[in-house]
């Protein structure tokens, strides 16, 4: 073949090249080779995790929620993408919360936050909570963060070895010394890397397993059971405000502190320690004193003007709480305030709280202004300046001056300039490291005077909340709901003086059997629900001592000064409908059967076809069909009207059957045709009524009429219905209304007069 036909051939080829390269690209896509990795994953995620759960088997988890452990453990179902992930939980049991009262005493109301004992022992407290063992998961990471916090030191000084090292080179004029330290630097600069980001992550990762800790904790103790009921007396009786900003935003302000604050302060307090022990060998006796001297000068004059940080985040959180709690209560009462075209008052109370916020915000920022500047100008400048003298040093005054070649040593002055050139590159890059970690330890006095805030108010909450005395629980009863020698009182104010109280009712006394039932009546504010509380368990009888009033105190057997409480046990026993009817979160199933979960419906055997019975019983039956079906989760409180939520109240009644059922005034915004068909059907299901109302009407489903009379004494009356009581009753009021009717004619005379004078006097 001639040079030219090979020339041709060699173009021709380079010319198909593109082509050819196209069409392979074309034959990959068009092949199972990019899409067989993907398909290898998903085949072993279905072996791993199980196929994918159908839409109808997703709206089932999405219903359940959580399956209860043979062991008390609650496994959590967490739907993700087409599958669920399952998460346990062991909640914490009675008797542990009760062993952790003794960590948590009462906080004195003198108390300010501050870095003193108090702080100390709250901080322990609370990390006993967040750190339950040495072999837990908080515990693995906190070590895991330790050894990368030791590893960015180390990696820190080797950087600033070998950073003087690669400047020696360069003055050397060693060009194979120099890259050889220059891809020794691109190594170290991939541990160094990776050290970094870790630290981030598990610095993240710490605070969100505390947060989960915590959360896990308070939400066992305040979310108590009864006899404890802390959630409804924490307010109340314990006194604390604003409990939602406590355990939401406090707790994550403290967990990002706590997880801040361990690295903010081992880290620069290791590097002060590793950095100075490096110097110190080449700083030699009088630069290290030098250096000391200069960390008890910084220490001194931060310390004097660094102002009260923690009071100051204290006051902040429970501002920022009170805003919060405003912007709340509208959403919760948005209905009620549009009633009262409410929106412009309720604007200035929010901007009243928002600028009391503002104000102390902004009151801190003048505050930092000082602190900051100062403490910029010491750590930088002064440190700096400090560096340059304290790197002066060994050449000044601990080395000679002339340099040049000695005698009978082979000694270049570039070589003798190249090595204190290292020196002084390599001490001044430790020693702006030790600035930046002295920088960083007087910044963490403020996040500690900070998280000191932060702990009072989380001790705070946790102290209140395991100091709250259990509330006594009554006798237990088969058939019988019984009060006997109850006094029922309220305190008017903050004081627990027996005059700060107001009596309600006094020495109640009343037993009533299966299928006896109780209308309970009386004008507004006589203390009608307030009977309803005691035969809940949510109130103590009244207990006099002396001079004082003691709120539940009282055990539930039978005290002489305190009276006795006998019922059922459960909500099988004595089950309670309030007026305002609560809808909970969750589908318009879990609106019948609360405060029964899903798992529990299942495991009684109940049918959906039942519940639909007891929605007809309650004039609900159109439910399901106009919101959707029963797994359909909407805001229900805001979707169902006032009546239908009071029926809801009812149909839980049904569906639940307790031996005594309290209707708090429960049927007031019912029509009386189907208020009387649910009460007939209560009846049939063997329920006893007990029932709060002004409704004269409802008085024939009833046996026995509670009148509290609202004298200030605390009478009341106990009559049958029916019985001689009350025809004599209905007798004496009879012939009342006859004489007032007799007086008639007298009266309208009496009119025509006055109207006839007035006439006379305007003409």
């Amino acid at each position: 073949m001639t040079s030219t036909a090979a020339a041709l051939l060699a173009r021709a080829t380079k010319s198909r090249r593109p082509i050819f390269v196209a069409l392979a690209v074309i034959l990959l896509l068009r092949s199972r080779l990019l899409t067989l990795p993907k398909d290898v994953v998903r085949n072993l995620r279905r072996v791993a995790y199980g196929p994918p759960l159908s839409q109808d088997e997703m709206v089932q988890v999405l219903q359940q929620v959580y399956l209860d452990g043979p062991d008390g453990t609650k496994t959590l179902l967490v739907p993700y993408r087409d599958r669920v992930s399952e998460v346990t939980i062991k909640p914490y049991t009675p008797s542990q919360l009760a062993d952790d009262a003794k960590n948590f005493p009462p906080v004195p109301p003198t108390h300010k936050p501050s870095l003193d004992k108090t702080f100390l022992h709250q901080l322990k407290a609370i990390l006993r909570i967040t750190f339950p063992s040495w072999y837990s998961k908080e515990t693995l990471i906190l070590i895991l963060h330790s050894f990368f916090l030791v590893s960015r030191t180390v990696l820190s000084v080797g950087v600033a070895r070998l950073d003087g090292r690669i400047v020696r080179d360069l003055v050397s004029a060693d060009g194979k010394g120099f890259l050889k330290g220059l891809g020794l630097w691109f190594l170290l600069a991939i541990p160094s890397t990776y050290t970094n980001t870790m630290l981030h992550h598990l610095q993240a990762k710490l605070s969100l397993r505390l947060r989960t800790r915590l959360n896990r904790y308070t939400n066992d103790l305040y979310l108590s059971s009864a006899p404890d009921l802390r959630y409804y007396r924490v307010s109340t009786e314990g006194g604390l405000d604003g409990v939602d900003q406590y355990i939401t935003a406090d707790v994550a302000s403290f967990c990002d502190a706590v997880a801040a604050i361990y690295g903010n302060v081992m880290k620069p307090s290791l590097d002060l320690v590793l950095f100075t022990t490096q110097l110190s060998r080449t700083l030699g006796v009088r630069g290290t004193i030098l250096l000391f001297l200069n960390y008890y000068a910084t220490a001194k004059i931060l310390r004097a003007v660094t102002p009260a940080f923690g009071r100051l985040a204290a006051v902040e959180a429970r501002l920022e709480g009170e805003y919060r709690a405003g912007m709340g209560r509208v959403g919760r009462e948005s209905e009620e305030v549009a009633f009262y075209n409410g929106g412009p008052r309720e604007r200035d109370i929010l901007w009243r709280a928002y600028l009391r916020l503002i104000k102390h915000i902004n009151s801190i920022y003048k505050i930092r202004i000082a602190y900051e500047w100062t403490e910029d100008y010491v750590i930088k400048y002064l440190w700096s300046a400090a560096g340059y003298a304290l790197i002066a040093v060994p050449v000044l005054l601990t080395r000679r001056r002339n340099v040049g070649i000695q005698t009978g040593v082979n000694v270049k002055i570039n070589d003798e300039v190249a090595n204190r050139t290292e020196t002084y590159i390599s001490s001044r890059r430790l020693l702006l490291s030790l600035a930046d970690a002295g920088g960083r330890v007087m910044y963490a006095q403020k996040d500690l005077l900070e998280l000191a805030g932060l702990t009072t108010r989380i001790y705070t909450l946790l102290s209140t909340l395991h100091n709250l005395s259990p509330l006594p629980k009554p006798a237990p009863s088969q058939d019988t709901v019984e009060l006997s020698h109850v006094d029922i009182a309220v305190p008017s104010s903050a004081s627990t003086s027996s005059s700060a109280a107001t009596v309600l009712v006094k020495d109640l006394s009343l037993a009533l059997k299966s299928g006896e039932h109780l209308m309970i009546t009386g004008s507004n504010g006589v203390g009608k629900t307030a009977v309803a509380r005691v035969l809940a368990g949510l109130w103590a009888p009244w207990k006099e001592d002396e001079d004082e009033l003691s709120v539940g105190k009282v055990s539930g057997g039978g005290n002489e000064k305190g009276g006795a409480v006998k019922r059922p046990e459960g909500k099988k026993g004595v089950f309670v409908v309030p007026q305002r009817s609560y809808m909970v979160a969750g589908t318009l199933l879990d609106q019948i059967i609360y405060p029964d979960s899903y798992e529990q419906f299942k495991q009684s055997g109940r049918t959906l076809q039942e519940l639909m019975e007891i929605l007809t019983a309650s004039n609900l039956a159109y439910l399901p069909a106009r919101e959707g079906g029963w797994h359909t989760r909407k805001e229900w409180r805001d979707v169902l009207s006032g009546g239908e939520k009071q029926r809801m109240g009812l149909a839980r009644v049904f569906y639940h059957k307790p031996k005594f059922a309290i209707l708090d005034e429960c049927t007031s915004a019912v029509s009386s045709d189907v208020e009387g068909r649910m009460y007939e059907h209560a009846k049939s299901l063997g329920i006893t009524l007990i029932t709060i109302s002004l409704r004269p009407s409802l008085m024939r489903y009833h046996n026995q009429l509670l009148t509290i009379n609202g004298d200030g004494v605390g009478s009341w009356t106990l009559t049958k219905v029916g019985g001689a009581e009350e025809r004599m009753g209905l007798d004496r009021e009879i012939i009342t209304l006859e004489e007032k009717l007799a007086d008639v004619e007298g009266w309208e005379k009496r009119v025509k007069e006055l109207t006839k004078a007035l006439s006379v006097q305007e003409a």
